[in-house]
């Protein structure tokens, strides 16, 4: 079975002279990983061999991480263009409908395009998606949502603002991750935050980071979902996830033991058994 990084690396420009770079391999149904805030095309590691077996799989950086080399040139960057980025690639890899996977930001991109173009999805399978407006609706959830903004969020935009991205990117790696054991607490897993930290500056910089999604859209979505959060995860992430299960009418929840929000690196044999079994199902 062939590891991620042995698989060649390609690259694509999408609308706007957007630079996007990805790897391909498999056969069958496609299947496009999404991954999170401070990761790249490489975040997939421990999925791609069982996954490559089953389906037609491509990963992708996503607009500001490595090795692309788009510039942040606006205030309004958020899922929403992430969205269409997503939307972009699926055409131009010929990929719908697309069985999706996506975590973090990541899972914000792939549930946002689903919203926008439904036909372009088979089934979702979603880790934590940063929706914070949804927090709200869940009890203690507006609790987790000012903390989280005020103790993680606020003090990482503003060491962005004035260079530091070193700060920056220890604030949203404990802020997100928590402490503790796991690949975001390994020198390999700092080394790969800042590689990819223009990702988190680009929100740092924007006017609406975490845009609110349509609730009656998500009422309304008939896409199979899986949602997986980690048993050890922390509050905002949690009270995040709960808001999307009881708003999507055809979604499911998985809690991952012996983890927190890196379900898929820190527990990759129940993720990835768990995410198959599912995609079989649908």
């Amino acid at each position: 079975m062939s590891s991620l990084l042995q698989t060649i690396l390609q690259r694509t420009v999408i609308d706007g002279g957007i630079e996007i770079h990805y790897a391909e391999a498999g056969e069958g149904t496609p299947l496009i990983f999404v991954h999170g805030g401070m990761g790249d095309w490489r975040t997939w590691d421990p999925q791609w061999a069982d996954f490559t077996q089953r389906y037609r799989c491509i990963t992708y950086s996503r607009r500001f991480s490595s090795p692309n080399r788009n510039t942040l040139s606006t205030t309004d960057h958020s899922v929403r263009a992430e969205a269409k980025d997503l939307a972009a690639l699926l055409e131009r890899w010929n990929a719908g409908p697309a069985l999706i996977v996506g975590t973090s930001y990541g899972a914000y991109t792939a549930l946002q395009m689903a919203l926008d173009a439904p036909r372009k999805v088979r089934a979702l399978a979603l880790t934590e998606a940063p929706v914070l407006p949804l927090a709200d609706r869940v009890n203690g959830g507006r609790q987790a949502r000012e903390a989280f903004q005020r103790d993680v969020i606020r003090p990482a935009d503003e060491a962005f603002r004035v260079g530091d991205i070193e700060r920056a990117v220890t604030l949203l790696t404990v802020g997100i991750n928590g402490v503790g054991p796991g690949e975001a607490s390994t020198r390999a897993g700092w080394e790969r935050r800042m590689r990819n930290a223009e990702a988190m500056r680009a929100l740092a910089f924007s006017s609406d980071a975490y845009p609110a999604l349509d609730e009656k859209s998500l009422r309304g979505c008939a896409i199979p979902t899986l949602l997986l959060t980690g048993e050890n995860t922390m509050p905002i992430h949690r009270a995040t996830t709960q808001a999307l299960i009881e708003l999507l009418p055809h979604a499911s929840l998985k809690v991952v033991p012996g983890c927190g929000h890196g379900v898929h690196r820190d527990n990759p044999t129940v993720f990835n058994r768990t995410v198959l079994d599912f995609f079989k199902q649908v």
